[in-house]
């Protein structure tokens, strides 16, 4: 059956039935859901909200090669997730806009649409509308999200200070690096083992799972952005979508103030450098210039680093302390093992970028 074979309201029924219950849905906020011209919820007092949005295009975020139909909806809504996480807020609610063309299989809308649910669920995120039009080519996914933070509490990633530190909340790179395997071996997804969405092992290639799953279904940092948020010592902070490098200077350009990355300390997991050494590449490379981890990074007060580290052990979570903030150069650098101190280059994935 295609999407051109009913008509918009009863797609969008299909598509969303059953999903979230009713009960999800009041306990979430939610006064009115998907059904009216517009959703109707309800905001705390004391709370400010946080919006956010984005877009995944065929062709250009994901292609049959590279992720499953689940994948897709599932990475569409950890990515407008993240960036609330990256404020240290809650997300409550989230609108999906799909566009496709009409030839496009149900079955396969249904796919991504499971995704989108299973990401928003796991995170009590309540689906309460969005849109559904014709393309002429490629399926596009546009998911806003909207969160709630204590009023003025919000981290934004203007408020770095000399003397800070700057940390990570856990390895990146992998995603770069499942993205590349899995470019390389050149499968469609649709050929991958079904068993529990899980990609496909290669036994000349020990640990590359959690490189395609770190690509494939990446999960937003919510938990350790609400642990920053409510520490008090945080100051700015950013999620990891477009590639430590370019994150760092978003940090640096917003805040007036010179980052300095310490090689030593930038955590590299095991699997990572397995992939790099077997293709004779330079983890950092993917970890500067990949993208797409989700991870956050962000700046403390120095003093308060040990203790923060401490309470994200007590939380299963990690906390890398990976450089620091000065005033005295701009931009960000790189400080090698060799102790040589060098420029790092202000790039990652761009869209318009040319090249």
């Amino acid at each position: 059956m295609l999407v051109s074979s009913i008509d918009e309201f009863a797609l969008i029924q299909w598509l969303t039935d059953g999903k979230q219950s009713r009960d999800f849905q009041q306990a979430g906020g939610v006064a009115a859901g998907i059904g009216d011209d517009a959703a109707v919820v309800n905001i705390q007092p004391g709370f400010q909200l946080v919006m956010t949005c984005d877009t995944m295009t065929e062709k250009i975020h994901f292609t049959p090669m590279t992720m499953r139909d689940q994948d897709i909806g599932y990475k569409a809504m950890a990515s407008a997730i993240s960036d609330i996480a990256a404020m240290g807020a809650v997300p409550k609610f989230a609108l999906v806009a799909v566009s496709c063309p009409p030839g496009t299989g149900l079955p396969r809308l249904e796919e991504m649409y499971q995704g989108l649910y299973d990401c928003a669920n796991r995170w009590n995120v309540v689906i309460v509308g969005g849109d559904t039009t014709s393309s002429s080519a490629g399926i596009t996914i546009t998911v806003t999200v909207i969160g709630e933070v204590e009023h003025g509490k919000a981290l934004l990633r203007s408020a770095a200070q000399p003397g800070d530190v700057l940390f990570a909340t856990g390895t990146l790179g992998s995603s770069a690096a499942g993205l590349d395997y899995l470019l390389q071996r050149g499968l469609p997804a649709e050929l991958w083992p079904a068993d529990n969405l899980r990609p496909p092992a290669d036994p000349d290639r020990p640990g590359i799972e959690s490189l395609i799953q770190a690509h494939c279904r990446p999960e937003p940092r919510i938990d350790a952005g609400r642990l920053l948020q409510q520490s008090g010592v945080c100051h700015a902070l950013n999620d990891v979508s477009d590639g430590l490098a370019s994150e760092a200077w978003e940090i640096s350009e917003a805040s007036g103030v010179g980052i300095d990355l310490i090689e030593d300390r930038i955590p590299i997991a095991e699997e990572l450098m397995s992939y790099a050494l077997a293709n004779e590449k330079d983890p950092l490379d993917y970890i500067l210039f990949g993208g797409e981890d989700y991870q956050l990074i962000g700046t403390m007060q120095a003093e308060h680093a040990i203790s923060m580290q401490m309470k994200f052990r007590e939380a299963g979570l990690v906390l890398y302390i990976i450089g620091y903030v000065n005033a005295e150069a701009e931009g960000v650098r790189l400080v090698q093992s060799s102790g040589y101190v060098v420029p790092v280059d202000k790039k990652g994935y761009n869209h318009f970028r040319k090249g």
